[in-house]
């Protein structure tokens, strides 16, 4: 059993209000093999939102800031939003997750600097830290298939 994000599953929650569907994805959800979540819908934000980032990518995972392009600080919510999946991936015993790279929430090894430029850093997301810290193996959509063979 994975988590997955909600996006990847083909639900229209990324903060432009689209998905980032994919197919196979989608396929392990349809399979009862896959349980789609979105940390910031968990968190109380609206879909669409503005923009996020992390501003200082390599502070401890407790300690990052998350804010959006405005300058709204949002570290509150993308925080909670991680405790809320971290909770539904222990009540479904899951030990891996496949997330959407990039993303402030869900990240993992690449996310965007905090400038808002598209420049990328070798960072996680909020809630790809906190899975990861309590023992879930995390994937992207690019590599997840390494996880099905």
């Amino acid at each position: 059993m994975y988590l997955v994000s909600a996006c990847l599953a083909g639900i229209n929650c990324r903060y432009n209000g689209k998905s980032s569907e994919q197919k196979e994805i989608i396929e392990l959800v349809k399979e009862g093999k896959a349980v789609p979540v979105c940390p910031e819908l968990l968190a109380g934000l609206q879909t669409p939102r503005p923009c996020s980032e992390i501003i200082n990518p390599f502070s401890e995972s407790r300690k990052k800031k998350v804010v959006s392009k405005a300058g709204q600080d949002l570290s509150s919510q993308f925080r909670s939003g991680a405790q809320k999946t971290l909770a539904i991936a222990k009540i479904i015993e899951v030990d891996q997750a496949i997330l959407k790279s990039r993303s402030p929430s869900c990240g993992y090894n690449l996310i965007y600097d905090g400038t808002f430029s598209g420049n990328l850093v070798q960072a996680n997301g909020i809630t790809a830290d906190l899975l990861e810290a309590n023992g879930i193996k995390i994937y992207n959509e690019h590599n997840f298939s390494q996880s099905l063979a």
